[in-house]
């Protein structure tokens, strides 16, 4: 018989439990992979691991690429991984597979930042730890300011004029929220967000739209490395997505309408002000959250945001499947899709 201190709390699927003693077991991570001090002898990209803050407690691994000339500046990349808000890391091997990759073949100086993590920091824990590492990286743009808590990286390389924020899944709808934020509160130094990428953002809502209406095709839903599937028996607020929400943010103003999941949702602020001059949005054709994505883009479209967006869909591919399958032509080709956005 379990110990209180070994008795599950609560659990989400088959790969988080959290327990009694504020014990997590996470059974879906992918493997932690060390940084790359020296150049990677495949990509060339140089990679170390930072801390931002002590409290709260926020990493990031920062990523360099081979450079043509010492004195270059480089577009800055402030990336934020998926899976569900609540298990991997920049530390995993998915995501720093993904992000040296991207690194080598864009030219670009990026930071994947650990934010803290559900059930243990339940949003809107994320949100603030993104905020506070973006801005973070926006400090660096005056080099007459102290250099306390800064990197040269980013002081030396760093092109401030060419941010860009983005990220898969979660990470996708972390880079929406850090650009809505920044369009009424300012960044360090006033610093702009050039580009957002949203890689098949988690949105949802309380009320089903698109195929959701249709229990027979729901999607699969890609968290690190395993794959998932909605039981089409159950009703709309028994979607994964929806389980999800409520596992990593229970006390979500709105619930499934809480504008940070819902962007039109009651009381959600118009997408015209969203804070960057270009966005990229990626969905694929059987991912859950598909339709959302879509409907995100029209979004964007019907409230006469001045930017320049750009909408690309992978049919017959699931959720994350260009962080999970790389080696695949799809993959490689919206890598591509992406480094020409941040280029």
């Amino acid at each position: 018989m379990a110990s209180p201190a070994e008795e599950v709390v609560k659990a989400f699927s088959a790969y988080i439990r959290f327990y009694n003693d504020g014990s997590v077991t996470r059974l879906q991570n992918s493997t932690y992979t060390p940084p790359s001090p020296t150049p990677d002898p495949v990509t060339g990209v140089t990679s170390k691991d930072i801390t931002i803050s002590e409290n709260p407690k926020i990493s990031a691994r920062l990523y360099l690429p081979q450079l043509e000339q010492q004195s270059q500046k480089l577009p800055i990349f402030v990336y934020f991984h998926g899976s569900g808000f609540c298990i991997e890391s920049p530390f995993s091997l998915l995501h720093h597979l993904h992000i040296n990759l991207l690194v080598s073949q864009a030219n670009v100086v990026a930071l994947s930042v650990a934010y803290r993590l559900a059930p243990e920091h339940p949003l809107p824990a994320a949100y603030e730890d993104s905020w506070a590492a973006l801005n973070w990286v926006a400090s660096h743009s005056n080099s007459a300011q102290n250099k306390t808590n800064k990197d040269s990286w980013l002081l030396n390389y760093g092109d401030f004029g060419r941010v860009y924020i983005g990220g898969d899944s979660a990470g996708g709808n972390i880079a929406h929220n850090m650009a809505m934020r920044s369009a009424s509160e300012n960044l360090e130094n006033n610093v702009k967000i050039l580009g957002a990428f949203l890689g098949h953002p988690y949105f949802w809502g309380s009320k089903p739209i698109g195929s959701e209406n249709d229990p027979s095709k729901r999607k699969l839903y890609v968290i690190g490395s395993e794959t998932f599937a909605s039981d089409p028996a159950l009703g709309h607020e028994k979607t994964f997505p929806s389980l999800l929400w409520s596992f990593v943010y229970p006390s979500a103003p709105g619930g499934l309408d809480n504008p940070m999941l819902n962007p039109e949702g009651p009381g959600a602020p118009s997408l015209a002000r969203l804070g960057c001059s270009r966005l990229l949005i990626v969905v694929a054709g059987k991912d859950e959250l598909r339709d959302r994505g879509v409907r995100y883009s029209e979004l964007v479209k019907e409230s006469g945001w001045k930017g320049e967006l750009e909408f690309h869909e992978d049919e017959g591919e699931d959720h994350g499947f260009y962080v999970t399958k790389p080696e695949t032509l799809k993959a490689k080709n919206l890598i591509k899709r992406l480094i020409s956005f941040l280029k």
